[in-house]
């Protein structure tokens, strides 16, 4: 059986050529019904506003601004999609923890966000990212409840890892994974990560396409 935490160089590189292939925007979603069709395995991208996901998407690709990032917190309010090569979909789903928008606004984005998870039998797993500076907040706690009670598999990749010190990454690495041991969704295995850097962006690309199954002809 293979260690899931340990990927070959062959993986690595297989990866790293697929995530070079064409990436581009598709659509963003405000309604459940606008979802493109499900024919396609995806790869959800979830976290707090600022914690860095268009970043980490454009880290992946290699590309500067296919996610767009912005200085105001909860830009991303849709369902953004984006496709690979044709093989497989990567998605942005709106922010939490903002608080410039009226409760109503609020809830409309995050209810979209809960609806996509539980209706999407194409989402393989959500990547839920946390800031590795502060770790886990009470304010995550809530998008841990709900991918669980979706039971779509999901795995905690810490940001901004270049700001730490040494020795302090894999500190918040082991806190995370034992915050998380106990929930029925989550997969055992914490990423760290610096897009800035480029720091864990290969494994972590290995690790999507093999929960994706997607290959390189």
């Amino acid at each position: 059986m293979i260690d899931e935490t340990e990927f070959t160089p062959e993986e690595i590189e297989a990866a790293r050529i697929l995530f070079a292939r064409p990436a581009t925007f598709i659509m963003g979603a405000a309604k459940i019904e606008q979802l493109p069709d499900p024919d396609l395995p995806e790869i959800a991208f979830a976290g707090r506003s600022n914690v860095g996901k268009s970043s980490l998407i454009n880290g992946l690709v290699g590309m500067h601004k296919l996610a767009r990032a912005s200085n105001e917190p909860g830009r991303t309010r849709e369902v953004n999609f984006f496709d690979l090569d044709g093989r497989m979909r990567l998605v942005d789903l709106p922010g939490y923890g903002w608080a410039k928008a009226s409760k109503t606004t609020v809830r409309k984005f995050q209810d979209l966000g809960r609806d996509y998870l539980r209706g999407r039998v194409t989402l393989k797993r959500v990547y839920l990212l946390i800031d590795s500076r502060h770790g886990l907040k009470s304010v995550d706690k809530e998008a841990l409840d709900a991918l669980d009670l979706a039971a779509v598999s999901y795995q905690i990749v810490l940001t901004k890892a270049d700001k730490l010190k040494k020795g302090e990454g894999e500190a918040v690495q082991e806190a995370t994974l034992k915050a998380i041991s106990k929930r029925p969704a989550a997969f055992p295995v914490v990423a760290l990560t610096s897009s800035e850097k480029g720091l864990g962006l290969p494994e972590l690309r290995a690790e999507i396409m093999r929960t994706t199954g997607a290959t390189i002809d």
